[in-house]
C-alpha cells in the first residue's frame, strides 16, 4: 500500500519523555503510561510489557503520534502512540538525544 505525502502530512509525530508507568492489572503483554509532550501530558498504553519492567522506560525520550483517535485497551484511554521497531514481537522504542525538545515535531 502507498500514501500520499500529504496523507504522511497529517501525522502529528513529536518528541516524548516517558515520566510514569504502571502495570494493568490482570495485564501481562501492556501497561500504563504517561508521557510529558513539553507543557503537556498524555497517557497512553504501551505495549511490549513481557519484554521489560515498567521502571525501564521511565525517563526515555521516545517518538509518539500524537493526534491518533483516542483507544480504551485494558480500562485505560490511550491518547497517543509510541513508534517502535519490532523484532519478533519485541518493541524497540525510537529514540532520539535528550537535548532535543520535548514536543519538537517529527517531520
Amino acid at each position: 500500500m502507498t500514501i500520499t505525502y500529504d496523507d504522511f502530512a497529517k501525522l502529528e509525530i513529536q518528541v516524548a519523555k516517558i515520566i510514569s508507568t504502571e502495570r494493568i492489572p490482570g495485564k501481562t503483554k501492556i501497561i500504563k503510561g504517561t508521557i510529558d509532550l513539553g507543557g503537556e501530558t498524555r497517557s497512553l498504553i504501551i505495549g511490549g510489557a513481557q519484554f521489560f519492567t515498567p521502571e525501564e522506560l521511565v525517563g526515555k525520550t521516545v517518538i509518539a503520534i500524537t493526534n491518533l483517535e483516542s483507544k480504551t485497551v485494558g480500562g485505560v484511554e490511550s491518547n497517543a502512540m509510541l513508534l517502535a521497531a519490532d523484532s519478533n514481537e519485541k518493541p524497540f522504542w525510537l529514540t532520539v538525544d535528550e537535548s532535543v525538545p520535548l514536543g519538537t515535531k517529527i517531520k
